[in-house]
Order: structure tokens, then C-alpha cells, then sequence
């Protein structure tokens, strides 16, 4: 399980490691185009239900933490679809690869 850190919060954002590192992609290239969003997730089984939504700015501090030492194979369809809802108004929607997997 990876987490991201995000501002000045002690407290980490669980998020799987392969849904982590498609994520940094995206989230990667919306800020180095100095674009701001929002990142919504669902709260894991293990938390109280509900769901959480964060600012993302270029300004913000963020860290991406895995628990895998080596980068997994991406997914161009995942990350397409991540990247699509980033340019909504709704933001990005973390939700589960449900797209056939190919190398990026």
C-alpha cells in the first residue's frame, strides 16, 4: 500500500501502489502545466464510510511514497481515463483499473 502525502498533513492518503503510480502520472503532468484540481477516493473498508476530496495546486507540497521498490507496468487506458476526468469539473475520481492492462 502506497501512501501520498499531501501539504502539511502527518496523516498519509492510503492508496494502492499501482493506482498510486498511475496517478503521480497524471497528477504529475496537470501541475507541471500549473493546473489546479481536485482528487476524490473513497474511504477504504477500514475507515469510517464515506468519501474524501482534496485541493491539488502546484504550490502545495506532495509526496508519492511505495511500498514497491520497482515502478509497475502502466496502463495508457487507466491513465487516459484519470487524466479525463482531471479536466472536468468534477476532478479526478480515484476508481478501481477496470480497463485491460498495456504497457506504457
Amino acid at each position: 500500500m502506497g501512501m501520498l502525502y499531501y501539504g502539511g498533513s502527518a496523516d498519509p492518503i492510503p492508496v494502492e501502489d499501482r493506482a498510486l503510480a498511475h496517478l503521480k502520472v497524471v497528477i504529475a503532468t496537470k501541475l507541471r502545466r500549473n493546473e489546479s484540481f481536485t482528487l476524490s477516493w473513497r474511504h477504504p473498508e477500514t475507515e469510517h464510510p464515506g468519501r474524501s476530496t482534496i485541493w491539488l495546486h502546484p504550490s502545495i507540497p506532495l509526496r508519492f511514497v511505495f511500498d514497491e521498490p520497482e515502478p509497475p507496468a502502466l496502463s495508457a487506458e487507466w491513465i487516459t481515463t484519470m487524466a479525463n476526468s482531471a479536466n472536468s469539473s468534477g476532478g479526478i475520481t480515484l476508481v478501481p483499473e477496470d480497463v485491460q492492462k498495456s504497457d506504457v
